[in-house]
């Protein structure tokens, strides 16, 4: 069911190689401040090849399997990850450029490293799956995403993509009583578990955009999409296509690397292309 967001209320690192723990003790559950060593970096710094594979966790999802379709129509080679490698087979489309891998975020780095194999890139659009288990966002949302950054670190990917959500930060935006952030920390703080892992990439030193749209939409686009700044955005919804569209576009556009952007789409906004979007949001 998707939700709509209506509310009334107005360095890229060089890094020293080292071990890394995924596993996390209860009791630091919900905290994960890791030290990292680096030296910060800007994206004009960043001289990188377009990536030509990508691997796609969460491909089976409403958001993945279009990430999938659109990088797939561009040329680009694909490794899917999926848990369940059967439904995919049968979800995804039949393709020469695609490869199709078992792969499960809450398994920890080792895993992901080998299913993430010969990719230049990831992209992370994870997600999950509601249930009784209270703690399912954090080990989703949270862990997983962090598992797969200390996956990409591993194996020296260089490039992030994770799709998040608008509103992950709402309490410090002053959105405590916004419907849509209620809601969704209703299925255990799932805003938070995003944020913490939002806070982990960018301390990573790892090359990220983190995308957060707006409510998600199964139908096609009605309007031209609106970017903005991080924490700006507490309203709005915009297409699943339109979300894979912008993550596939950060991919080739280095206007993108190291950005948070907040994204929806409006009927009455002007159609503009995505790299004069990425580019008049500004790094922090």
């Amino acid at each position: 069911m998707a939700i709509i967001f209506r509310a009334h209320y107005p360095p890229h690192s060089a890094l020293k190689s080292r071990k890394v723990s995924t596993r996390f003790p209860a009791a630091n559950f919900f905290s994960t401040a890791v030290k990292m060593e680096g030296t910060s970096a800007t994206a004009e710094e960043t001289k990188e090849q377009k990536p030509s594979k990508i691997f796609v966790a969460g491909s089976t999802g409403k958001t993945g399997k279009r990430i999938v379709e659109q990088l797939l129509s561009k040329s680009y080679g694909v490794r899917a990850g999926a848990r369940d490698v059967e439904k995919a087979t049968s979800s995804l489309p039949q393709h020469p450029n695609l490869q199709i891998v078992r792969a499960d975020v809450t398994e920890g780095s080792e895993k992901l490293a080998e299913a993430i194999g010969d990719a230049e890139a990831v992209v992370c659009a994870t997600g999950f799956q509601p249930s009784f288990d209270v703690f399912a966002p954090w080990k989703v949302d949270n862990f997983g995403t962090v598992n797969l950054v200390e996956a990409c670190r591993k194996i020296g990917v260089k490039r992030f993509v994770l799709v998040s959500s608008i509103l992950v930060n709402g309490a410090a935006m002053g959105q405590l009583l916004n419907p849509a952030y209620i809601v969704l920390n209703l299925f255990g703080l799932t805003l938070i578990a995003k944020l913490q892992a939002e806070k982990y990439i960018k301390r990573s030193g790892i090359n990220y955009t983190i995308i957060r749209p707006g409510g998600l939409r199964n139908d096609p686009p009605s309007g031209n999409i609106v970017m903005e700044p991080e924490d700006t955005l507490f309203e709005g919804s915009i297409s699943r296509d339109q979300v894979a569209e912008v993550a596939v576009e950060a991919l080739q556009c280095p206007e993108s690397y190291f950005k948070v952007v907040e994204i929806v789409s409006r009927v009455e906004a002007p159609k503009r292309p995505l790299k004069d979007l990425f580019s008049a949001i500004k790094q922090k």
